[in-house]
């Protein structure tokens, strides 16, 4: 099996490595002569973070990022408060990572890129997908370099102005607000403190001002977001001065690195595949930056992917677009409604709450059950019967399912485990639920079993029999 991915950010990356880690053949290409080299999307949710512990990027991702910073709230340029987007929330046994976690973008990026390479698979950079068509048996991709590939799934996860999505003719409905202009740039200040973010602006308007939010694992810089006045066009580093001066005296910016115009883009589109096409990110969603959400759903867009193709079952392959889209149009609606918060001013237009994280995903119809089949698979310790501890966590690690039956053996087939109470022994492969917390987790009474997909979703709870 061979999948061309157009796009090499985020989305085109996750998808790379879960699909080489199968043992897949796969080319990741980018119309672009270089790497991002900005901060962009700069914070990982919660449930991104598990997905990248299960890819092997997780480690990386811990040593070279921080967690949000604490703004400092200045006011005519004195410090007035100290402002969170969240609580910290302390880890649980179901949840180890329950806060999101700071890392610019192209940072990111680098970490996934090292990760590919361990797979023996690098971006094609400047290798543009020109047009393509399909049958039943395959796509036949045209590339700029002169190049026809035969695939036999194409992915496009080549960003809002999609060539993959354009040629197949998939609307993308939503709205783009002509109204708003934020610059958004990497740039260091000196005699700013590092460990903190920084919010300038004006007693009388408090909610309009210039956001300043460090940047780990780069040389003291800062991400400068602010709105661009109007009839401005120009992102340079005497543009940015001019607007921080107007909030706060004596901050000096330098050594700008990336700079770059958004404007709210909310759109989705009609369809995520088209036969043998799929699209993923924001090829498929284009969200506005409130919330931190675009980058992680399209992660998660290539996590629920990749087992499918790798299975290529047609349920399995249709399964995606119903998932994923729902999905999507939730995470846009969390998005809008905290981007007319900010544009309101209200006084929470800066918090966060669950719905952010995305560890409440899930594909489960209804049921009234508090755990069911679609939920996401939480998290244990447990030991095994050699007494080492582990987590659940480890045994669904890898590009496999997981059967884990409680209180009862599990039958035989790869990676499928008893769960068991102190005392309790089991033919086969076995853990023991010292402490009661993956039998809590699951709701879990003997006899039970539950499948975990290899996305860290269930796809099955109910009798230990099936």
């Amino acid at each position: 099996m061979h999948v061309l991915i157009a796009g090499a950010g985020p989305t085109g990356l996750t998808l790379g490595i879960d699909l080489a880690r199968r043992g897949l053949d796969v080319r990741v290409i980018d119309k672009a002569d270089r790497y991002f080299a900005g901060s962009r999307g700069d914070t990982l949710q919660p449930r991104t973070l598990e997905v990248f512990e299960d890819l092997g990027l997780l480690d990386a991702v811990l040593r070279h990022g921080s967690s949000v910073p604490t703004t400092r709230v200045h006011l005519d340029g004195v410090h007035v408060t100290d402002r969170r987007m969240a609580e910290p929330v302390p880890p649980s046994p179901d949840t180890p990572y329950p806060n999101p976690w700071a890392l610019g973008q192209s940072q990111t990026e680098a970490i996934m890129r090292d990760r590919l390479a361990e797979f023996g698979v690098r971006p094609e950079l400047g290798t543009a997908l020109t047009g393509f068509t399909q049958d039943a048996d395959g796509v036949t991709a045209h590339l700029s370099t002169g190049e026809t590939v035969r695939a036999t799934y194409l992915v496009g996860a080549d960003g809002a102005s999609s060539t993959v999505r354009k040629t197949l003719g998939v609307p993308f409905r939503g709205t783009t607000d002509e109204t708003m202009r934020m610059l958004v740039a990497d740039v260091a200040a000196d005699g700013l403190d590092h460990a903190w973010a920084h919010w300038f602006a004006h007693a009388v308007d408090p909610m309009r001002g210039v956001h300043l939010t460090p940047l780990p694992d780069t040389d003291r810089l800062f991400q400068f977001h602010a709105a661009l006045p109007d009839g401005v066009a120009d992102t340079s580093l005497d543009t940015l001065q001019r607007i921080l001066d107007g909030f706060v005296s004596g901050v000096r910016l330098s050594r700008l690195a990336w700079s770059s115009i958004w404007r709210p883009n909310t759109r989705l589109a009609e369809h995520f595949r088209v036969g043998r096409v799929f699209l993923a990110g924001d090829a498929a969603h284009a969200h506005p930056p409130t919330g931190g959400q675009g980058l992680n759903t399209g992660v998660q867009d290539a996590y629920n992917l990749g087992w499918k193709l790798a299975d290529g079952s047609p349920g399995l392959l249709d399964s995606y677009e119903t998932e994923r889209r729902a999905t999507a149009a939730r995470v846009l609606r969390v998005s809008s409604e905290l981007l007319q918060r900010h544009k309101e001013g209200a006084d929470n237009a800066h918090q966060r709450d669950e719905s952010t994280r995305q560890l409440d995903v899930t594909y489960r119809s209804t049921s009234d059950s508090r755990i069911t089949t679609g939920d996401r698979a939480p998290d244990a310790p447990v030991t095994d019967p050699d007494g080492k501890e582990i987590r659940l966590f480890d045994l669904f690690r890898g590009p496999h399912p997981t059967r884990l039956t409680f209180g009862a053996p599990a039958p035989a087939e790869p990676h499928a485990y008893a769960v068991l109470t102190p005392g309790v022994t089991s033919p086969g492969p076995y853990v023991i639920d010292t402490a009661g917390h993956a039998h809590t987790a699951y709701d879990a009474s003997p006899g039970t079993s539950v499948i975990v997909r290899p996305d860290g979703y269930l796809g099955y709870v109910g009798a230990a029999s099936r």
